[in-house]
């Protein structure tokens, strides 16, 4: 009886690992074709084994190439930093302003405000490409990098991120800050936001992706190919070098580079952000 119970919690953790690493290695597995790709000097097209996952000719000459036939990419990479730096700024300074008041404060219509915000998220992304490049068109800012960071300044995911986790934050910490005679802004500035900087951070990390992987809407906005961030400048390479997949696969490992180094320094804070507001 001891000898059967001791065996069956190694066995299910055996077969949970098992199913674990069959799971990371199909995810894993487009990613590591297209990583060997790029570092592949002879045929790049034979997938008959997983040893094939590893190049047959060692090489990095692609990512010279890409650099040679696409002159544009560091100002693809420029433009994305430009955007994904001020579109986070923009996020979580118009997020928290936000939410703080409909997590925190009583008036009138504060749940209808909210109500309507949400009901805003079931509205695919591309119903809001004419109102705003109608706008933008009005603003004369057609062309433009701004024209790119204005519609995404804020988001109704970020303002629901951050009003989860200001309500995490205990009522008593308010209330006695409002005895010694702390001010709203105050309150908001040394209280409320330090006590939430996991959710921020997660908020600043997923802007950072989302701004980081735009498509869309800068490649209805923009007309100079010098403009073009890196996701449209990765779709013009994809249909410039068709016949060459190796230089499309570098450039699209070097696209993925920062995305990755992020995650994995802002991890730890990720997960905890995620799961601030889930219990209450």
């Amino acid at each position: 009886m001891d000898d059967s119970h001791s065996k069956g919690p190694d066995f299910y953790a055996a077969f949970r690992w098992v199913v674990l690493v069959g799971t990371a290695f199909l995810c894993l597995g487009p990613f590591l074709f297209m990583l060997s790709t790029s570092f592949e000097g002879g045929d790049v097209f034979k997938l008959e084994t997983p040893l094939d996952l590893l190049p047959n000719q060692f090489s990095v000459s692609a990512y010279f190439e890409v650099f040679e036939k696409l002159p544009e990419l560091p100002s693809f990479f420029l433009n994305t930093a430009f955007l994904c730096v001020f579109g986070v700024l923009l996020e979580v300074a118009f997020a928290t302003l936000a939410a703080y008041p409909l997590a925190r404060m009583e008036f009138r219509g504060k749940g209808l405000i909210m109500g309507g915000l949400l009901a805003t998220m079931m509205l695919p992304t591309q119903a809001n490409i004419i109102v705003n490049f109608v706008t933008i068109r009005q603003l004369g800012l057609y062309d433009t990098l701004t024209a790119v960071l204005l519609p995404s300044a804020v988001s109704v995911f970020g303002i629901f991120l951050m009003r989860q986790a200001f309500l995490v934050v205990p009522k008593d910490l308010e209330d006695a800050a409002r005895m010694d005679g702390a001010g709203e802004w105050f309150i908001f500035r040394q209280i409320m936001v330090p006590l939430t900087k996991p959710s921020l951070g997660t908020l600043a990390l997923f802007s950072f992706v989302a701004h980081w992987n735009s498509f869309m809407w800068p490649l209805v906005i923009l007309q100079d190919r010098a403009k073009y961030p890196l996701s449209v400048g990765l779709a013009y390479m994809a249909n410039a070098f068709d016949s060459n997949f190796k230089l499309v696969a570098a450039g699209s490992v070097l696209a993925m580079i920062p995305i990755l180094a992020l995650f994995l320094v802002l991890q730890k804070q990720f997960i905890r952000g995620i799961t601030a507001g889930a219990v209450k």
